[in-house]
């Protein structure tokens, strides 16, 4: 079978953002894992709090990282169903057509037959009741001879067309069943890394269970902080911007005011839209309404402004101009890891609102949520 696969390109990384060392998880940092007692396996040989909590952490990356080929494959699926049904339908038309043109030349062969098909000649004439009858027959041959033609012509134009739409219909079918195994494979790849971080975590006690409820505690402080470090400095930028406006000159100012309106207004809805999203679940190639995955709450997001977003990370890190950390707007995205898997809708102020995890809720949290090196870059889609 032909390969129709292509290689998904890597996305570009913003200038001023770091490029993550390493694919930290959401529910907490390695740094903090590393500080915690239970570093070392136990002696019965069960693996120790950090050995979970990083398998865990691994499980719940794979498993969304997994999503979004999962949302790819099923986007790219439903657009090659319906070639495929386009093509389909197109052959059964070319088909009905090809029929016709078969049914009409037979007439004209039984035409023939009735009518003695061979040409009028010499003693065609002489057996003529009378040359006006000879005359009536010639003409009658000719008639049929230049409109057989053309149902000939006709007959082989509908059977080389539908030829070619079969073989395309053939073809597309090929690739729809080519995607179709993908979206397979995307789908249980999810479900097994999923199943295998509840596994783990329903081996924890109670009382390892409540330290890795510290632990994230004391990462979302942190986290706190860096956001709060993060609106420091843009509310800083922002003084200083509006300070050099205020001496620009009018028509430049009038510009650059009216296009961050426009923005603006489109990401005050997107972010509207977001927040009443809150505390709705997180679930794998969800779109809504009643539940999200986190590419889908921001295209659903910028959707309600107006705005049509890809479906997958991977596109909508690159449906949009990209800028740095620090220049931010309410509305952007963000996107985080090395394989961009995860974003979330930037609220100011080092927040966001975003769909986490699987287990977890549409919820508003610092884009340090796992620490600044997973970040990998933001987009302005509008």
């Amino acid at each position: 079978m032909a390969s129709h696969r292509k290689s998904r390109p890597s996305a570009t990384r913003v200038a001023g953002i770091r490029t993550p060392a390493l694919a930290t998880a959401a529910l907490t940092s390695v740094a903090l894992l590393s500080q915690t007692a239970n570093a070392a396996p136990s002696e019965d040989g069960k693996p120790s709090l950090e050995e979970v909590e990083k398998k865990v952490d691994a499980l719940y990356r794979q498993a969304e990282s997994a999503t979004e080929k999962y949302n790819a494959a099923k986007e790219k699926t439903g657009k090659q169903r319906k070639q495929v049904d386009t093509l389909l339908d197109d052959v059964a038309e070319r088909t009905d057509r090809l029929n016709k043109a078969r049914e009409e030349l037979g007439s004209f062969a039984a035409a023939q037959y009735r009518t003695g098909a061979s040409a009028p000649d010499t003693a065609t004439f002489l057996l003529a009741d009378s040359p006006q009858d000879y005359f009536d027959q010639t003409q009658l041959m000719n008639r049929l001879t230049s409109r057989q033609k053309d149902a000939v012509d006709d007959y082989t134009t509908q059977q080389s067309a539908t030829m070619v739409k079969r073989q395309a219909a053939a073809e597309s079918l090929e690739t729809l069943t080519e995607t179709q195994d993908d979206l397979k494979t995307a789908k249980t790849t999810v479900q097994t890394k999923l199943a295998s971080a509840r596994e783990l975590l329903s081996q924890l006690t109670a009382q390892e269970k409540a330290r890795l409820a510290e632990i994230e505690q004391k990462q979302q402080a942190e986290a706190a902080r860096k956001a709060a470090e993060l609106a420091k400095q843009q509310a800083a930028a922002a003084k200083q911007e509006a300070s050099s406006s205020s001496t620009s000159t009018s028509g430049g100012s009038s510009s650059s005011s009216s296009s961050d309106s426009s923005y603006g207004t489109k990401a005050a809805k997107a972010i509207a839209f977001a927040r009443a999203q809150v505390g709705k679940p997180y679930v794998w190639g969800a779109t809504g309404p009643g539940s999200y995955d986190c590419s889908g709450l921001s295209q659903a997001a910028w959707k309600a402004a107006g705005v049509s977003l890809p479906r997958t990370t991977y596109d909508q890190v690159n449906a949009g101009t990209t800028v740095s950390l620090a220049d931010a707007q309410p509305g952007d995205l963000v996107f985080f890891y090395d394989d961009v898997s995860h974003v979330g809708i930037y609220i100011g102020n080092g927040m966001m609102i975003h769909a986490p995890k699987p287990g977890a809720y549409v919820r508003e949290e610092s884009i340090y949520y796992g620490g600044e090196s997973i970040i990998h870059s933001v987009v302005r889609p509008a």
